[in-house]
């Protein structure tokens, strides 16, 4: 493919998917399109659906199939079942989700969701939402922010960092990724590899995204999509995600809807973490409809 994202746990994903040549499948997070790509080359017919413009330009530019087995559609995941629909997609013999941020995302300086660079205080999947991590930033309570923090970043030093963020804004507006990371990391003990600003952004990115209650709202709709055999493949980067979808099929195996296919989370092999450090934290579930 190319450099706008790379795939994680490709092999594995498609591998669970079970693609037969001729059967429809949909990529609810088209990404860098390499999920969608593998899944064409064994002879799959994909509805590839993403939030951001720029995945779907870059497939359209990328993806050279001329033979209709591929439908691009930009919109949320929360929506599935109405895409689906609307693009002959209403039974599919797969779906799979693999969430969070691109590296294409983390990547584009402008879109702010990396404090690697100095950018504005952006983190928008959907450059039509409303609202950006500036706007949180500056207009949450301190108690608000304490909360957000705590419950999407899981963040311990929460009350500390809200205070801090709080105090500075009497002074200036905060607006970088840059005037955060470093008020954050001023603001809390910390050790070892991982960014000080980490937690907070990840809160922030989930809040502004509604990142969550979009996972919600897809599970039962990806389900009623599936036919009879048809398999559900999700790739989760955090705890949330993954506590959200483990518990979601848990309980419609108890309702005898569908079967766990791996008790246990299928992660990165080590070689796969050493050449892409962004799949450290992947953990694959895979579900079939009963």
């Amino acid at each position: 493919m190319n450099n706008y994202h790379k795939s994680v746990l490709l092999d594995e994903a498609i591998k669970f998917l079970e693609v037969e040549k001729g059967k429809k499948y949909i990529d609810a997070t088209l990404g860098g399109a390499g999920h969608t790509s593998e899944i064409l080359k064994n002879g799959g017919i994909v509805l590839g659906l993403d939030i951001d413009e720029d995945a779907i330009i870059n497939a359209l530019v990328n993806l050279k199939f001329e033979d209709g087995r591929l439908k691009l559609v930009q919109g949320n995941f929360n929506n599935i079942k109405n895409i689906a629909n609307e693009n002959g997609f209403s039974k599919v013999s797969g779906i799979l989700f693999d969430l969070g941020v691109s590296s294409h995302q983390f990547d584009e300086r402008k879109r702010g969701f990396s404090f690697r660079f100095n950018a504005p205080l952006d983190m928008r999947m959907d450059m039509s939402l409303s609202v950006t991590a500036k706007d949180l930033i500056n207009g949450l309570t301190e108690p608000e922010m304490t909360e957000l923090f705590t419950k999407l970043g899981e963040e311990r030093f929460a009350r500390r960092i809200a205070h801090a963020i709080a105090k500075k804004r009497l002074e200036e507006e905060i607006i970088t990724t840059e005037d955060l990371a470093n008020l954050i990391a001023s603001s809390k003990p910390y050790k070892g590899k991982i960014h000080p600003a980490t937690q907070v952004f990840q809160a922030l990115r989930i809040a502004v995204n509604d990142e969550l209650n979009a996972l919600r709202e897809t599970l039962p709709q990806a389900v009623e999509l599936l036919e009879s055999k048809g398999r559900l493949t999700i790739i989760t980067f955090h705890s949330l995600e993954d506590r959200i979808v483990k518990h979601f099929f848990v309980d419609q195996e108890k309702k005898g809807k569908l079967k766990i296919i791996n008790k246990k989370p299928i992660i990165p092999t080590e070689l796969e973490t050493e050449i892409n450090k962004r799949s450290r934290s992947a953990k694959l579930r895979i579900i079939e409809k009963i």
